[in-house]
């Protein structure tokens, strides 16, 4: 599932850097009730700064990174690349091993992806013992971890911007 953000802004003056960015946020939806609010606090960083969510649905953690390579590649073959990029999720501590394989692999690739393309990436993947420590964390009203991914991607993003604006006045 794929759909543009149009919440309201947090803030009156967002970024100018920061203007017009085109942010993919692929959410892992395997717990609804945590990804909501994930997801909510994601959309209300990105409206704040002034920049577009694109936001694209995935089952789980594992799926978010395959889904971010195929979608950055798909949108820099359309002539509309991606500016930033951010993952939501949660993984819950079970009694199997799954868990250390999912967290630790997500994080892993997202990792590689980030580096590699020099791609500004917030990960907002909660990686937790209980589902009261995930919505604790990713509650708008409480942590909000999905608001604080996107604050990365895009601290991240205007600092890659500065630099090649530096970088063009230089030359």
């Amino acid at each position: 599932m794929v759909s543009t953000s149009s919440s309201p802004r947090r803030e009156a003056n967002p970024d100018p850097a920061l203007k017009d960015a085109r942010v993919l946020v692929v959410e892992g939806r395997f717990y609804d009730d945590i990804a909501d609010e994930l997801l909510a606090g994601a959309r209300g960083a990105i409206a704040a700064a002034g920049a577009r969510a694109i936001t694209v649905t995935v089952p789980g953690a594992l799926e978010i990174p395959a889904t971010i390579a195929i979608l950055l590649e798909a949108a820099e073959r359309a002539g509309e690349p991606y500016d930033a990029v951010v993952a939501l999720g949660c993984v819950i501590r079970g009694e199997t091993g799954h868990y250390d394989i999912v967290a630790g692999e997500s994080a892993r690739a997202l990792m590689d992806l980030s580096v590699a393309r020099h791609l500004p990436l917030g990960n907002g993947i909660l990686t937790v013992e209980t589902e009261a420590q995930a919505l604790a964390r990713a509650r708008v009203a409480e942590m909000n971890k999905g608001g604080g991914a996107a604050e990365a991607a895009l601290a991240v993003l205007a600092l890659k911007r500065a630099a090649s604006a530096a970088s063009v006045a230089e030359a």
